[in-house]
Formats: C-alpha cells, structure tokens, sequence
C-alpha cells in the first residue's frame, strides 16, 4: 500500500475527536486507508454490501447500538446513519468511536452537517498524488511559494502527456497501457453517475449527466457560463448549476471562485470549472498521445486542472487555511490560481504547458502583485521545462516537478 499524506492527519483527529470522516471520490483509496489504520481496533461496516444497507436504512439506531468502535464504509448510502452515531457519541463520548468513509461531500448532507457539529473532523482524499505515487515526502512547495519563490528541483518533470493521462485513481496508475486506462476512466465514470449520483439526489433527467460532463470537460478550466452550457446540454441554467454543484458533491469537479477583494475594482466574479483528475479529463477528452509530442497546446486545460488538483492534495492547504481562487479582470488579464494564506498574504500560479517562459508570460502576475499592494508573497509560472529562472522581484519560472520535488 502506498503511503498516504492525509494517514497523519487521520490518526491525530482519532485521538480527540468522536467521529472522523474520511470524504472524496469513489476508488481514491478511503477503504483501503480506513481498514489500514484501524482495521484491528474497529468493526469494519460496508454499505456496498446489499444486506447491511438494507439493515442500516431500515433500523439506523439498532445498527449503530451494536457497534462499539467502528469504521462505516459509504456513509452517504444510509444518511439516516448520522442522526444515529450522534445519539451515539453523545452517550459515550470517546474520541475516535468512528472512523467513516464517503464518496459524497458530508457537508452538502443537510443531516450529517447539522447532526455531527463539533463531534466530527472530515479528512479530504483526492486521487493519489505524484509525491504519493512516487513516495516523497509531503511537498514545501506552498511555504516556498508564500516565501517568495520556488526551489529548483532535483529532477526534470517526467514525461507530460503521461503525467497527465495517468491520473491518480489508484486503479487507472497500475494500467500502463493507455487504451486500458482511458477504458478504465469511462468505466469508472459511468459507474459513479449510475450509481452514486442517486445515492446523493433524486432527479427525472439524469440520463443528460454523461453528456453535461461532457460538455464540462471541452470547457474545463474556463468561466463557467450557466445558461450556454444549459443551451447546449437542452437544460434550463439553473438544473445545470444544480447538476453541477451534484457532480463536485461527488468530487468529480469543482468550482473555482474568482478572487475577490473590497479594495479591488473591475474584476470579473465567474467562477472557473475544473476536473479533480487529469486523467479523467484527459480520457474525456479523447486526446491522441502521438501528435502531443510535438504540440503541447491541447494539454492546456488538463494541466491546469491537473495542477489544480495537485494542489489541493497539499496538507498545507487545509493546515495553513489557504483559500483558492482565480484571477480575471475586465481587461481579461487573468491569473490561473490565486492564493491567500490566513494572514491575508497573497501567491499567484500560472501553467503553462510549454518549455518557454517570456517576461509576457508575467502580465497577469504582475497585475495581480500591484492589485495585492503589500500583501504579495510571490508569483510562480509552472512550465514544462527543467530549469528555474527569476524574472524579478517576487517572480519566478520553475520546472512544473517544483510541485512535490524537494
């Protein structure tokens, strides 16, 4: 088993808090990380399982009564679950009682939000990341960042295109052959859409789900227009906004909010869409490996949202209380990803697929710096090159392996 960053994270919350919640996408590895870390301590409860579903929806009290200790794999399957585990914990309140794992973001559940206030701690667990599946240590790229610049690495970025259509599914990165993978991803999707999509929701139109994710991917990593996209998928703006906000409860997207300040004017508010696996995207999109050798430019938004979910993988992110946004302005100055750390400091990231980075490569980062005033901690443009270079003051080019090479 490949060692995991968010483990630490995990045990630490077991030992204080009465309920931890280990939440992301389906196949990203929760079972495998739940039954590692407490597989001999605790019962071990699958709601794949058809016999206890139908028991947990049917008597939810009875079911958690017999429990002592337990890990509830699937948590979303049976909501009504929640309302039990917190009669329970609050009868014996012992730290670490329940370890639960969901495919579905446990905050979006009404119930589980409100019922297990101050008893949980969710833990998030995208897809493997590259120091994961490479086994480095966690990455110091964002406290390099917010101090100014990034750390040449100490190796050159490995192969793009397979760096990309690889992904993070633990299932997908044991496939070397290409054709399995991407079978794997559209097997992977259709699977997710089928089956845990109604576990979270009931609607009369999920047969347009296949084709709105479509219609996501070739506008992955740009605005997010509600009603051109509700054009185009033959639904009104709001069912698609509604759908979408369905699909990041399942961790296949997310919504990136535009970077906002009150002493800011002039910038656009259009949050920005991106898959939460590159590869996953990659396969949708249907990109021919062969002509990526010479022509990086349709891998732009796969490495986008590819450096969008490194980054999210970053315990930092969560321990520092980093907030994640993009930049646009009315002038369509943009800047990929802006982030601000809880003492208000701000960084700026730009991705750019190529080798080649030019000092007007830096517009958007410069806009960003002056916009920030004071408050700038550096900006970074990631590339697929080999070398770092400065390109001034706070401004710097680094190899796109500066993400977890230290």
């Amino acid at each position: 088993m490949l060692s995991r960053h968010a483990e630490t994270a995990i045990r630490t919350a077991l030992g204080d808090t009465r309920v931890v919640a280990i939440a992301g996408p389906r196949q990203s590895g929760k079972t495998t990380l739940a039954k590692a870390i407490a597989g001999e301590t605790h019962t071990y409860v699958t709601l794949d399982d058809p016999a206890l579903l139908n028991a947990a929806r049917a008597d939810p009290a009875g079911l958690i009564r017999r429990l002592d200790r337990a890990v509830i794999d699937e948590i979303q399957r049976a909501p009504d679950l929640v309302l039990a585990i917190k009669q329970s914990v609050d009868e014996r309140p012992e730290p670490g009682r329940f370890l639960i794992t969901g495919s579905a973001d446990l905050l979006a559940m009404p119930r589980a939000a409100e019922s297990l206030a101050g008893r949980i701690e969710i833990v998030p667990l995208l897809p493997l990341s590259v120091a994961e599946i490479n086994s480095l240590p966690q990455s110091q790229f964002l406290d390099r960042l917010f101090a100014g610049g990034a750390k040449t690495p100490t190796s050159p970025t490995p192969d793009l295109p397979e760096l990309l259509f690889r992904g993070g599914y633990p299932e997908a990165v044991a496939r070397t052959d290409a054709r399995r993978r991407r079978d794997w991803h559209r097997a992977y999707l259709k699977s997710v859409l089928d089956r845990d999509l109604r576990d979270i929701a009931a609607a009369d139109k999920f047969d347009k789900m296949p084709e709105l994710v479509g219609l996501l991917a070739a506008r992955a990593g740009q605005l997010v227009n509600w009603s051109s996209l509700g054009n185009d998928a033959r639904l009104d703006g709001k069912t698609v906004e509604r759908y979408v906000r369905l699909l990041e409860n399942l961790f296949l997207v997310r919504l990136l909010p535009a970077w906002s300040t009150n002493a800011t004017q002039r910038l656009v508010s259009t949050p920005k869409a991106h898959f939460l696996d590159a590869g996953l995207l990659a396969s949708l999109l249907n990109l021919p490996t062969r002509d990526l050798r010479l022509d990086r430019s349709p891998l732009g938004p796969v490495l986008e949202s590819f450096v969008f979910a490194e980054i999210l993988k970053m315990p930092l992110l969560k321990e520092r209380d980093i907030r994640l946004s993009h930049y646009r302005d009315k002038d369509q100055v943009e800047v990929d990803f802006v982030l601000e750390d809880d003492r208000g400091r701000i960084a700026g990231i730009e991705v750019k697929a190529s080798a080649t980075v030019t000092a007007p490569d830096f517009s958007g980062l410069k806009r960003l710096a002056e916009r920030a005033g004071e408050r700038f901690a550096g900006g970074v443009i990631l590339h697929d090159g080999e070398r770092a270079l400065s390109f001034g003051d706070k401004l710097l080019a680094a190899p796109l392996s500066a993400l977890w090479q230290d």
